[in-house]
């Protein structure tokens, strides 16, 4: 019996092997027909390949080149184009008398200088121009024209902690300015969500409180002061919040 289980264990083995060896010739063999269709896809687009990466290495090729040779010549052009526009609006900001007359070359140039206006088309696409459509905006708000304040700072976008929220702030304003108070809140709470830090937020939620205010938003007027005095108790609007709180409270109720 012994000699019987002994025997019987042996031809299982040799079967398990001979199964194993046969399985792992199998796999091979699909392995080396995969391969071998592989080779031969290859073979027959060879052609078609080829031409794939030679797109490829011409793209990368050229959008290196379009960078070094056209993309930074612009910015640096379009950055030395803003620097004759800013002193306009700078003397404007700091000035009681002409302001009008100096934001105005500051849009529309002088001398053979762009103005905001220009800078902003012709150097659409780089940071200059980007930035230019930020001072057009300001500009135009300063001097009421609202519908092209609002054209240029919707074109603005910035990554800037105080910027971004001023632009969309500031179209808040002008909305606020023609009567359209229900637009007005919403770029004034898109203002204060856009950033967080102790002067934007605040100033755009104080300027969101009174708007809801105004449309009889309650509940959206106290929780826009509740945070003020929750989140920014050191702001300027910080400082009398207690009474929009209880005037926002009182009409709620």
């Amino acid at each position: 019996m012994a000699t019987y289980k002994k025997t019987g264990g042996k031809i299982k083995k040799t079967q398990q092997v001979v199964e194993e060896q046969s399985t792992t010739a199998e796999v091979f063999n699909t392995l080396d027909e995969t391969a071998s269709k592989s080779e031969q896809w290859v073979i027959k687009n060879q052609k078609i390949i080829f031409i794939l990466l030679g797109l490829v290495v011409a793209g990368i090729l050229g959008y290196l080149a379009y960078n070094k040779f056209v993309a930074a010549p612009k910015e640096k052009e379009a950055a030395n184009e803003l620097a004759f526009p800013k002193t306009y609006f700078e003397k404007a900001m700091t000035s009681s008398v002409a302001v009008d007359s100096l934001l105005t070359l500051g849009l529309d140039g002088t001398d053979g200088k762009y103005g905001f206006v220009d800078i902003a088309d012709k150097f659409s696409g780089t940071s200059a121009g980007n930035l230019a459509n930020y001072y057009a905006g300001l500009s135009y708000l300063k001097m009421s024209n609202y519908k092209e304040a609002i054209s240029h700072l919707q074109k603005f976008t910035s990554e800037d902690e105080l910027l971004a929220p001023t632009a969309k702030g500031a179209i808040g304003d002008a909305f606020a300015d023609i009567n359209q108070p229900e637009d007005a809140l919403d770029y004034y709470l898109e203002a204060a969500n856009l950033r967080d830090n102790n002067f934007s937020t605040p100033l755009f939620l104080f300027k969101a409180g009174n708007t809801a205010m105004e449309l009889e938003k309650y509940s959206k007027a106290l929780d826009a002061f509740s945070r003020i005095k929750k989140d920014y108790p050191t702001s300027n609007e910080a400082r009398n919040i207690d009474i929009y709180i209880n005037k926002a409270t009182f009409a709620k109720n």
